[in-house]
């Protein structure tokens, strides 16, 4: 049997690209919402001859990037691996690695991993795929970066977020933040890690940009934001325009995925 390729999660420094960015919060598998989402961004989808969207470009000349969690708990993770990998392929779009798809790749390597938390419904959809489809997603989600610097390095994109001080690191300090954000070692009243609220004390000149832990609203905190509106939970699915800094959010079609202390929004 060969040994699984090992998983870097480094990060990739593209300060050379200056943007106008699309930064969009975790999707797990709400493939609908991000159709939705990219329209009413201005993106044009292109879809196979069976009608399946396997890419997207803006007029403009925008590129969209993904914080990570693109799979698991969602109805259609592989519509959204597909969309998703064109779009990089095509270079209109970028994408970080999140703890989701970490765990993803563990599992199809056959590692001992834990099948809970949606990754139980992204190996039964992969499963009714063709090989040739699988192993491309299972080599897409291997290769994402732990963190992107863009802009100069004036935007970082990292899906749990990224004090300034591990910003270009390829430590395993960095790598594990980028997935993971910084453990407390104590629980909340639902039973969910309590993590490190590093964005209280973020003092840097970049904005951060991330998702990773569902938020019910929208809200700037010391220049970063938490895109993770809870899609799958029944919230919604959102994006930073960049440089503009305007936001804009489509409501999840119902609820995918039940958890403890998420309210679905409203409408």
């Amino acid at each position: 049997m060969t040994e699984p390729r090992r998983i870097d999660i480094l990060p990739r420094d593209r300060r050379d690209l200056t943007g106008p960015f699309d930064v969009i919060g975790d999707v797990h598998g709400c493939r609908a919402e991000l159709e939705t989402l990219l329209g009413e961004l201005g993106y044009r989808l292109d879809r196979d001859e069976r009608g399946r969207p396997v890419g997207a470009t803006h007029p403009a000349g925008r590129t969209a990037v993904f914080v990570g969690d693109l799979v698991d708990r969602g109805p259609d993770t592989p519509g959204v691996l597909r969309l998703v990998m064109g779009m990089v392929a095509a270079r209109t779009a970028l994408c970080v690695a999140g703890n989701h798809e970490f765990k993803l790749v563990r599992a199809l390597d056959g590692r001992n991993v834990r099948i809970a938390h949606g990754l139980e419904r992204s190996l039964a959809q992969l499963a009714d795929e063709d090989p040739e489809f699988r192993s491309a997603a299972h080599d897409f989600c291997r290769d994402l970066p732990g963190h992107y610097l863009l802009d100069h390095g004036r935007l970082v994109v990292a899906h749990a977020g990224l004090p300034q001080s591990l910003h270009g690191s390829t430590s395993g300090r960095a790598r594990s933040f980028a997935l993971y954000g910084a453990p407390t070692g104590e629980v909340d009243e639902h039973g969910y890690p309590v993590r490190y609220d590093w964005a209280q004390d973020y003092r840097g000149t970049a904005t951060v940009v991330y998702g990773h832990t569902p938020v019910p609203e929208l809200v700037w905190v010391n220049n970063t934001l938490c895109l993770d509106t809870g899609v799958v939970f029944g919230g919604a699915l959102s994006a930073l325009r960049y440089p503009e800094l305007t936001t804009v959010s489509v409501p999840a079609q119902q609820v995918w995925s039940e958890r403890a202390g998420i309210t679905p929004a409203a409408g």
